[in-house]
C-alpha cells in the first residue's frame, strides 16, 4: 500500500466472517508485533494464539459474567447501565476465528535499582515508573500487529477492557510464564462486509504543539 494507506485503512473491526487463519499468516503477524520497539529492547512481551472456538467461548462467557457483575455493585444507576452498554465491545472477540492474549513481564529499570540503593522516596520512584515502559512496549507490538493485518486484508481489534477477568482467563487457559501477566487481547479474522467507520480523530491543531 502506498502512501501510508495502510494506516489510514485500519480500524477496530469486531464483525468477522466464518473460515480459519492460516497459521503461517498469524506467525507472519506476530513476526511483525516483534520488530517493534521496545525500552531497552528487553521485549517483554509473549503472545498467546487461541483458535479453540470452546474455549473462546468460555473466556466470552467469563468476561460476561465479570461486567455483570461490575455493573450490579455500581452504585449509580448511571454507572450500570453504562457497564450494560459496553458489554459487547468487551466480549465482541466471541467470533473471531483467532483471538491472541498478550502478555508482558515487568520492565527492569536500573534507575529503580539505583534510587532505592539510596533511600529515595517513593514519590521519586513513582515518578520514574510512571512512564510504564512494558505497556508502551506492549503498544507498539499491538500497533505492529493492527497494522501488518490490515496490509494484509485482515480485521482485527485491540481490547484491554476483558482485562477485568484476567486472573479468571489465566486460570482457564492454564498458561503459565513466570513474571508474566494478562496485559491486552486481539481478536483476528476476515472482516465482514459493511463494518462501521473508524471514528474521526481530533484535528492536529488539538493535539499538537510545536516549541521553537
Amino acid at each position: 500500500m502506498d502512501n501510508l494507506e495502510f494506516i489510514y485503512k485500519r480500524k477496530s473491526i469486531r464483525k468477522f466472517k466464518e473460515g480459519e487463519i492460516p497459521k503461517e499468516d498469524i506467525l507472519k503477524l506476530l513476526d511483525a508485533a516483534t520488530q517493534a520497539p521496545s525500552p531497552k529492547n528487553q521485549q517483554t512481551w509473549h503472545f498467546v494464539v487461541l483458535q479453540n472456538r470452546d474455549i473462546i467461548n468460555k473466556i466470552a462467557e467469563i468476561v460476561t459474567n465479570k461486567h455483570i457483575y461490575l455493573a450490579e455493585i455500581a452504585k449509580e444507576e448511571k454507572q450500570r447501565k453504562l457497564m450494560m452498554n459496553t458489554l459487547p465491545y468487551y466480549i465482541c472477540f466471541k467470533d473471531a476465528p483467532v483471538v491472541v492474549i498478550v502478555y508482558s513481564k515487568a520492565y527492569k529499570m536500573i534507575e529503580e535499582d539505583i534510587l532505592k540503593a539510596n533511600n529515595a522516596n517513593e514519590e521519586v520512584i513513582e515518578i520514574l515508573k510512571s512512564t510504564h515502559s512494558e505497556v508502551q512496549g506492549i503498544g507498539a507490538a499491538v500497533e505492529n500487529f493492527l497494522l501488518a493485518a490490515t496490509a494484509m486484508g485482515y480485521g482485527a481489534c485491540y481490547m484491554t477492557g476483558p482485562a477485568h477477568s484476567k486472573r479468571e482467563i489465566e486460570e482457564l487457559i492454564n498458561f503459565n510464564k513466570e513474571g508474566y501477566e494478562l496485559m491486552a487481547m486481539i481478536s483476528l479474522g476476515i472482516p465482514e462486509e459493511g463494518t462501521p467507520k473508524a471514528p474521526p480523530r481530533k484535528p492536529l491543531d488539538e493535539v499538537v504543539t510545536f516549541i521553537d
